[in-house]
Protein backbone atom coordinates (compact mmCIF):
# COMPACT_ATOMS: atom_id res chain seq x y z
CA UNK A 1 0.00 0.00 0.00
CA UNK A 2 2.71 2.45 -0.75
CA UNK A 3 1.92 5.74 -1.29
CA UNK A 4 -1.41 5.89 0.56
CA UNK A 5 0.03 6.66 4.61
CA UNK A 6 -1.54 5.61 7.36
CA UNK A 7 -3.96 8.22 7.93
CA UNK A 8 -5.39 7.41 4.30
CA UNK A 9 -5.00 3.66 5.41
CA UNK A 10 -7.13 4.30 8.25
CA UNK A 11 -9.89 6.45 6.48
CA UNK A 12 -10.13 4.33 3.61
CA UNK A 13 -10.81 1.20 5.49
CA UNK A 14 -13.60 3.11 7.97
CA UNK A 15 -15.20 3.70 5.05
CA UNK A 16 -14.88 0.14 3.96
CA UNK A 17 -16.02 -1.48 7.31
CA UNK A 18 -18.79 1.62 7.75
CA UNK A 19 -20.61 0.00 4.31
CA UNK A 20 -20.04 -3.20 5.09
CA UNK A 21 -21.72 -2.81 8.52
CA UNK A 22 -24.81 -1.13 6.36
CA UNK A 23 -24.83 -3.59 3.70
CA UNK A 24 -24.85 -6.67 6.13
CA UNK A 25 -27.16 -4.53 8.91
CA UNK A 26 -24.83 -4.64 11.53
CA UNK A 27 -25.77 -3.28 14.83
CA UNK A 28 -21.98 -3.30 16.36
CA UNK A 29 -22.34 0.54 16.02
CA UNK A 30 -19.74 3.12 13.92
CA UNK A 31 -16.03 2.82 15.79
CA UNK A 32 -16.80 -1.20 15.88
CA UNK A 33 -17.56 -1.55 11.89
CA UNK A 34 -14.37 0.95 11.36
CA UNK A 35 -12.24 -1.31 13.28
CA UNK A 36 -14.08 -4.29 11.37
CA UNK A 37 -12.85 -2.28 7.93
CA UNK A 38 -9.12 -1.88 8.99
CA UNK A 39 -8.72 -5.20 10.41
CA UNK A 40 -11.19 -6.73 7.71
CA UNK A 41 -8.67 -4.83 5.35
CA UNK A 42 -5.49 -6.93 6.76
CA UNK A 43 -7.43 -10.41 6.50
CA UNK A 44 -8.45 -9.75 3.13
CA UNK A 45 -5.23 -9.08 1.31
CA UNK A 46 -3.89 -11.96 3.48
CA UNK A 47 -6.22 -14.08 2.36
CA UNK A 48 -6.35 -13.17 -1.15
CA UNK A 49 -2.78 -13.74 -1.49
CA UNK A 50 -2.70 -17.09 -0.06
CA UNK A 51 -5.45 -17.74 -2.80
CA UNK A 52 -3.17 -15.79 -5.50
CA UNK A 53 -5.68 -13.43 -6.41
CA UNK A 54 -4.49 -10.22 -7.44
CA UNK A 55 -5.72 -6.83 -6.72
CA UNK A 56 -5.13 -3.27 -8.14
CA UNK A 57 -2.96 -1.05 -5.68
CA UNK A 58 -4.01 1.92 -4.69
CA UNK A 59 -6.66 3.49 -2.66
CA UNK A 60 -9.60 1.65 -4.62
CA UNK A 61 -7.89 -1.74 -4.13
CA UNK A 62 -7.62 -1.04 -0.38
CA UNK A 63 -11.04 -0.16 -0.32
CA UNK A 64 -12.35 -3.35 -1.82
CA UNK A 65 -9.89 -5.63 0.12
CA UNK A 66 -11.32 -4.06 3.11
CA UNK A 67 -14.67 -4.10 2.21
CA UNK A 68 -14.55 -7.53 1.28
CA UNK A 69 -12.56 -8.52 4.84
CA UNK A 70 -15.16 -5.85 6.95
CA UNK A 71 -18.38 -8.60 5.28
CA UNK A 72 -16.42 -11.59 6.47
CA UNK A 73 -15.36 -10.54 9.52
CA UNK A 74 -19.13 -8.97 10.17
CA UNK A 75 -20.30 -12.67 9.15
CA UNK A 76 -18.02 -14.06 11.61
CA UNK A 77 -19.29 -11.96 14.66
CA UNK A 78 -22.81 -12.51 13.73
CA UNK A 79 -22.41 -16.54 13.18
CA UNK A 80 -20.67 -16.30 16.52
CA UNK A 81 -22.82 -14.61 18.74
CA UNK A 82 -25.70 -17.25 17.73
Amino acid sequence: MEGIGWLGLVIIGGLAGWLAGKLMDARYGVILNIILGIAGSVVAAALLVALHVGVPGGKFGFFVTGFIGACILIFLAKFARR
